[in-house]
């Protein structure tokens, strides 16, 4: 049968006139995600937009010139709500408005005239030097705030545009930077706190740690990614690395020794994932260019159409493992990778609490403040408290704590009870050690509870309840987000609480948390890496919180078998144990 070559006009078929048999309809071609390396460059949503009409790392010199002499209120939105986050900053939470309202007002109606200022602490580690600024800041131009995130960034709040150009003087003064501290690029580097002074440690992996921010933090090569891009890279197994973006975990190679081990494709938030490994052997050099390959995947081929969908973890569980390395050796390393054996985990996790001895006959002090709530003022004493016990510096866990790094063996006694002086314990109670909270509804715009306050009195009221429990080398660890986005690592712990709004026992809404139990990551052997047990209806209010956590972990401590941990516990028992 012929078929005309004529266009069709609107509402008619191709067949010729009488033909009983349908028109063949041309196959519907699938939707771009918006990746640049298929074609796909178009900005498909509002912040891709803002990041075609100017590369955010422009909008330093703005700052600089024009926002900081004419205060919040010269401040262009596309800049304020979108590119400042390049340099660190994020507009802070008005102070007044409950959780209740956080979804229905708009960007300008809950945000104050004070930014959150991260500063990027690569590798975790501080100079004295370094500490001494921060602290000064925090005192001068934050109203004495300080926060150790589970990034190991120290957050400040408060902060005035007009006061920014002076702080990133004193800043890059000795050595730091807000550069790239938030937004679509690649965020600090995660590293072990103890690298270079570990006795468990083979390989230092801190040269690759300053390489790859010397080349590539502030390039606008790599600066406008789908999303954020999170990194870790430590020889030790001390760092969260199946939740990272990248990550690179020691590892010794039969024939070709020390390297690491790369995995790639984890994150949390709403959607989480763990990372996967690539089974491939990477020498300590090639970290830097590995590295970048993965950066310029992400960039090239990471979805921009969907923001909910941008993050690296989505592109890894479409392609799998196979033909991400396929990609990575053949487009942007030009080489293949060695395979690689699995690395070997540690027999217990490693928790840097307390006194440890160094490979150089010194010793490091782990201490933990509470909830990783500091201020500059005890920053400020912890300097001194530093350098009168011969160290120079100091370094930040991802678990929102801090250590004093090359103390003398016969001033680690006198240390560890300055430290105490200044609220900063070294051998704290388990319930002081492992819980962490996020930034809440004190000054986060999405947060819907509070969690920092929340965190302290669950701590104090455990420590008052529970002082003696006994819960072996793993602790129990407990995490408290204000909202759905899992910036405290929810789902990794062993009981996660997600803020939102509950129903009170007065039939009201009022600040709550849903309860996810028995997750964790595959740190230690006989450890496995899952997201835990999420009940049905399982939530519970603010004010009841303390009295929940108690009862269930006295019914573990009295229902576990031998040695069981209490993520083991959690899949064996009934639901009604657990509420």
């Amino acid at each position: 049968m012929a078929v005309s070559s004529t266009p069709a006009r609107p509402g008619a078929t191709s067949e010729p006139a009488g033909s009983s048999v349908p028109a063949a309809r041309p196959a519907r071609r699938k939707r771009g995600e918006g990746q640049w390396a298929l074609g796909h460059r178009e900005p498909l949503n509002p912040n891709e937009r803002t990041k075609k009409d100017d590369n955010p790392l422009h909008v330093r010199a703005r700052i600089e010139n024009i926002y900081a002499h004419g205060g919040f209120a010269s401040i262009d939105p596309a800049d304020l709500r979108g590119r400042f986050r390049w340099w660190g900053l994020y507009t802070q939470r008005k102070a007044g408005i409950d959780g209740g309202r956080t979804a229905v007002l708009e960007p300008h109606e809950l945000e104050d005239e004070y930014f959150m200022l991260r500063v990027r602490i690569d590798g975790g580690q501080l100079s004295l030097a370094q500490l001494r600024v921060i602290a000064d800041i925090s005192q001068t131009y934050a109203r004495d705030t300080a926060d150790i995130t589970d990034r190991q960034n120290i957050q400040l709040h408060w902060i005035r545009v007009e006061d920014m150009p002076e702080i990133w003087r004193r800043l890059e003064g000795v050595g730091l930077q807000t550069t790239e501290a938030c937004g679509d690029c690649p965020r600090v580097v995660l590293g072990s706190p103890v690298a270079g002074v570990a006795e468990a440690e083979k390989l230092d992996p801190t040269p690759a740690i300053d390489e790859i921010v010397r080349r590539y933090v502030g390039d606008p090569a790599y600066s406008n990614l789908p999303r954020k891009f999170k990194t870790s890279i430590s020889w030790l197994v001390d760092t969260p690395h199946e939740v990272n973006d990248i990550a690179f975990l020691g590892v010794e190679h039969p024939e070709h020794g020390l390297g690491f081990d790369l995995w790639v494709g984890g994150g949390l938030s709403t959607n989480p994932m763990l990372a996967q490994r690539l089974g491939v052997w990477v020498p300590l050099d090639e970290v830097p260019d590995v590295w970048a390959g993965v950066v310029g995947i992400f960039r090239d081929y990471g979805y921009r159409r969907l923001r909910h969908r941008a993050r690296l973890k989505f592109l890894v569980a479409d392609w799998g493992v196979a033909k991400f390395r396929e990609v990575l050796e053949k487009e942007y390393l030009g080489r293949s990778l060695l395979d690689g054996p699995a690395p070997e985990l540690p027999e217990k996790p490693i928790d840097h609490i307390g006194v440890h001895r160094q490979r150089d006959g010194r010793n490091y002090v782990g201490a933990a403040p509470v909830v990783g709530r500091v201020s500059g003022s005890q920053l400020a004493e912890l300097a001194d408290v530093v350098a009168e016990h011969g160290s120079d510096r100091v370094s930040l866990t991802p678990y929102q704590k801090l250590l004093v790094l090359d103390v003398p063996p016969e001033r680690t006694d006198s240390l560890v009870g300055a430290l105490r002086r200044i609220g900063l314990e070294a051998f704290p109670s388990v319930w002081r050690r492992d819980t962490m909270a996020c930034t809440g509804l004190e000054y986060c715009k999405l947060a819907i509870v509070e969690t920092k306050a929340r965190g302290e009195e669950l701590v104090a009221r455990l420590e008052e309840r529970l002082a003696g429990a006994d819960l072996g080398d793993s602790g129990l660890s407990i995490h408290l987000n204000g909202c759905p986005n899992a910036c405290a690592r929810t789902q990794t712990a062993d009981i996660g609480l997600k803020g939102q709004l509950v129903m009170g026992p007065d039939g009201r809404q009022v600040e709550g948390f849903q309860v996810h139990l028995g997750g964790g990551l595959g740190m230690a052997q006989g450890q496995s890496a899952g997201f835990g047990r999420k009940l049905r209806g399982l939530k519970t209010t603010a004010a009841e919180l303390p009295e929940y956590v108690e009862g269930l972990t006295r019914r573990y401590l009295t229902g576990r078998t031998e040695g069981e941990s209490f993520a083991s516990w959690v899949v064996r028992v009934d639901e009604e144990e657990l509420r």
